[in-house]
């Protein structure tokens, strides 16, 4: 299968959106010619990391689905259900930051698994705390 067949999907929160947000995007936009979303819920992004998102997923959904690179987006709603959307989408391709390499290694089974390199000194929490102080 060439990568202009094949369906890429990933995951975040996209809080606070930024330079590294449109960079992994992009970078998982070239893997494929499709390229699939799950944003986090609010509910979910509260359960992993302990605070609300600065932005309501409604606000979040909306500026990931602005991106040229972007074809769909969808809610994600639980960690658990990540094998669900990657057949739902008919994933060829899971991307995720390397901060998160080998926690996904099990859905190699579903479809090729890539961990793709965070853009150096770039992070939301980093951002958030510049505009705290």
């Amino acid at each position: 299968m060439t990568s202009r067949n094949k369906k890429v999907i990933t995951f975040g929160t996209f809080d606070v959106f930024h330079v590294g947000h449109l960079k992994i995007l992009e970078r998982a936009r070239s893997l494929g010619d499709r390229l699939f979303v799950g944003v986090s819920t609010d509910a979910l992004n509260q359960s992993k990391k302990g605070r609300p998102p600065v932005y309501r997923q409604e606000e979040r959904v909306e500026i990931i689905a602005a991106l040229r690179c972007v074809d769909e987006v969808f809610l994600e709603e639980s960690l658990e259900l990540k094998g669900d959307y990657i057949r739902q989408f008919r994933a060829d391709v899971l991307v995720m930051g390397d901060d998160w390499r080998g926690r996904f290694d099990d859905f190699s089974s579903l479809c090729e698994v890539v961990y793709l390199p965070r853009t150096p000194a770039i992070s939301t929490t980093e951002v958030i705390e510049r505009i705290r102080y």
